[in-house]
């Protein structure tokens, strides 16, 4: 299930030729994040590859968010075989991953 606007890589979605997952696009695009800033919170994407993202979820949303569901269930597990990340840590991959600009230090 690929497309000109997201290709699967070991089992992971992303926009081609990014290291951006389709998993980050969905999350701000379901917190109300609009294209315009989704694209400015990535560097290197075009609001043609957001819209291409955009739409290929809202074509395949069962699916997607079966894929997103495992993926969460995915983390649950690695996090549960090892040591917890720190609050610190962790608060700062869930921004990662919904897309938010973390402040420079």
């Amino acid at each position: 299930m690929a497309s000109d606007h997201v290709e699967q890589r070991e089992g992971v979605y992303y926009v081609p030729e990014t290291r951006i997952s389709l998993d980050s696009i969905v999350y701000a695009f379901r917190e109300g994040c609009s294209p315009e800033n989704i694209r400015e919170d990535f560097e290197g994407l075009t609001l043609a590859h957001v819209y291409g993202a955009i739409a290929f979820y809202l074509d395949h949303q069962a699916d997607i968010d079966a894929y997103l569901l495992r993926r969460k269930e995915q983390w649950a597990e690695l996090e549960r075989q090892g040591t917890p990340a720190s609050p610190d840590l962790q608060a700062r991959l869930e921004r990662a991953r919904r897309g938010v600009s973390l402040p420079r230090q």
